[in-house]
């Protein structure tokens, strides 16, 4: 293979994709394992996620480190700024700890930081951002090895790319770790990471746990890069499904006359227990904390929902693995997110209602 010009071929259906590389990039390269005194970390996409888990890694990596953000939305990044001064601030921290600083573009971070978080939206998303890291050449040299980790939810073979351009350059080590939790999890800072890494040796997943650890509460190694959004995709189709089941056995115990708290009460007591019924159930007030009992407002919304069940579909296709349910609930979804686009997934239950009326 010519490294000069790096193809990433993807699935025949799709065009492909080419990443080039520059003359100059030298792909034995070795980077030393001593550690920064003063850190400097990166992360990129500032959205609902991606702003509440960069929140939660500026509060808990040391003062003396730096944070450097990067968000196509300016005030997105103007405010986690202001919010992270008025923190120090108010912990009567001075000027010199708690930094954070607004890069102009995915480079600039990742030049600076030893470490890169990504949180975006979709896959032609994180594909552009990489893409923009790697084409302009090789990365300054760091006292420490660079570590990329993508918290994107994207398909499996986009993930493979990406990892297989890092680690063929020596460019760095790349980890696919999609999380769950939602939003919710995220500004609590207790997500779950399921993460795929090559298992070089303990010391290296100690250190992507140790990472993730600064925005969540668990992560699982579940194997070779990609591996990770494999197993998200597969979480996020059960959920999707058990989200479709509750809502159809609540509006149908309702419409029975029982009584929703009395009922949710029993199912979560029963076999019937999923996340879908005890956190997030879709009927308004029956969990006060969950987006049915505020307008279907905040959560998990519909459309990412839907995307991530496109996306486990599609990589079932190409697995050649039938899913019995999967093309049922695709048209539930495209039909909730085409009436109620902005809301929580949960509002599938809104929808049914509607139509029994």
């Amino acid at each position: 293979m010519n490294m000069r010009s790096l193809y990433l071929l993807s699935r025949t259906a799709r065009p492909h994709r080419c990443w080039r590389l520059p003359s100059s990039m030298n792909v034995a390269r070795a980077f030393s394992t001593t550690l920064h005194r003063d850190a400097t970390w990166g992360f990129v996409g500032l959205g609902q996620m991606g702003y509440n888990m960069a929140r939660n890694l500026r509060a808990k990596i040391p003062a003396s480190d730096t944070l450097i953000i990067r968000d196509v939305n300016q005030d997105a990044m103007t405010r986690f700024v202001e919010e992270s001064q008025e923190v120090a601030r108010s912990s009567g921290a001075g000027a010199e700890v708690g930094r954070v600083e607004i890069a102009g573009n995915a480079r600039e971070v990742a030049e600076k930081s030893t470490v890169m978080i990504t949180s975006l939206p979709e896959s032609k998303h994180v594909m552009e951002v990489y893409n923009s890291i790697m084409k302009p050449g090789e990365l300054p040299v760091l006292e420490q090895e660079r570590l990329f980790i993508d918290t994107s939810t994207i398909d499996p073979v986009s993930s493979k790319e990406i990892a297989n351009a890092i680690h063929t350059t020596k460019t760095g080590r790349f980890v696919d770790a999609p999380v769950s939790g939602g939003v919710v999890g995220a500004k609590a800072g207790t997500l779950s990471f399921m993460f795929g890494a090559s298992a070089q040796d303990e010391e290296f997943l100690q250190r992507v746990r140790g990472v993730l650890a600064l925005m969540g509460k668990k992560a699982w190694h579940l194997g070779e890069p990609g591996s990770g959004v494999s197993g998200k995709l597969a979480n996020n189709y059960m959920l999707a499904i058990n989200n479709i089941a509750t809502a159809e056995a609540m509006n149908l115990g309702i419409r029975w006359g029982l009584e929703p708290k009395a009922l949710a009460e029993m199912i979560n007591s029963s076999t019937g227990r999923c996340w879908p019924s005890e956190v997030n159930n879709p009927v308004p007030g029956v969990v006060d904390t969950a987006p049915a009992s505020r307008g279907y407002t905040g959560g998990f919304g519909v459309s990412l929902m839907n995307k991530d069940l496109r996306l486990a579909l599609s990589a079932a296709e190409d697995s050649g693995t039938p899913l019995a349910l999967g093309g049922q609930a695709r048209e539930v979804y495209n039909a909730v997110e085409a009436a109620h686009k902005g809301k929580d997934f949960s509002v599938v239950y809104q929808w049914l209602h509607d139509k029994s009326q």
